[in-house]
């Protein structure tokens, strides 16, 4: 049987955070996420509704954030990829919460095509990827959907990018530090909302900690 994905968008831009910034990147946003960020900018992934299932063509021609999705094979997306004319050669598995998916064939396949793999995910799903994609855990930390960060999640994680808007968002991810015992990854702190108050404190922080910061450049110059 042939596997199929969920995509909500699939677009080629800059890498707005983390260490892959402003690398050209192509972005596969898949539907789906039960986490329940509040201050999520991708709610519309959330949901996924059977009626809002939509071919590729209508897919590509969004023009605004909407809950259609599209179930793709990764043949199809091969096809979208060379159709548009796209040419980055870093691939970002993003959501939604793509963990809920295993992404070991899709990171096989266009690794293969010599493409590389990133996905973004929460961590509080198992990742299953190839031993060759990064991974960013993005950990939310007592979100309303009630899940717990995994342990795999933090060991497995190439990065760990901390979105912070309070002190209390600081002493949570110490705590999740130093309670899976985690050291040499390098740390993000991402303001929420590139609120004043929010960027100075995580630029304090990476100060005070030796951590790095990451400002989603994309939405500072306007980019998707």
């Amino acid at each position: 049987m042939t596997t199929r994905y969920k995509i909500n968008e699939l677009f080629e831009t800059l890498q707005g955070e983390g260490s892959f910034t402003g690398q050209p990147s192509i972005f596969l946003r898949l539907q789906g996420c039960p986490v329940g960020c509040s201050w999520c900018d991708t709610k519309h992934t959330w949901e996924i509704h059977p009626e809002l299932e939509v071919n590729s063509k209508q897919l590509l021609s969004k023009s605004e954030e909407t809950e259609q999705w599209s179930n793709l094979t990764l043949d199809e997306m091969a096809a979208i990829f060379s159709q548009q004319g796209f040419q980055a050669k870093h691939i970002v598995i993003t959501g939604g919460e793509p963990c809920m998916v295993d992404l070991t064939e899709l990171c096989h396949y266009f690794e293969a095509q010599g493409y590389s793999c990133q996905v973004e995910t929460s961590g509080t799903f198992e990742i299953r990827v190839s031993k060759q994609c990064w991974v960013t855990v993005s950990p939310k930390v007592n979100m309303r959907g009630g899940y717990k960060i995994l342990a795999s999640a933090m060991q497995r994680a190439n990065e760990i990018k901390h979105p912070v808007a309070t002190e209390q968002h600081i002493d949570d991810l110490k705590a999740l530090l130093a309670e899976h015992k985690v050291e040499h990854k390098q740390i993000y702190l991402q303001p929420i909302s590139q609120k004043q108050r929010a960027t100075e404190l995580a630029i304090a922080s990476c100060i005070a900690n030796n951590w790095r910061l990451s400002v989603q450049v994309h939405k500072y110059i306007g980019i998707e």
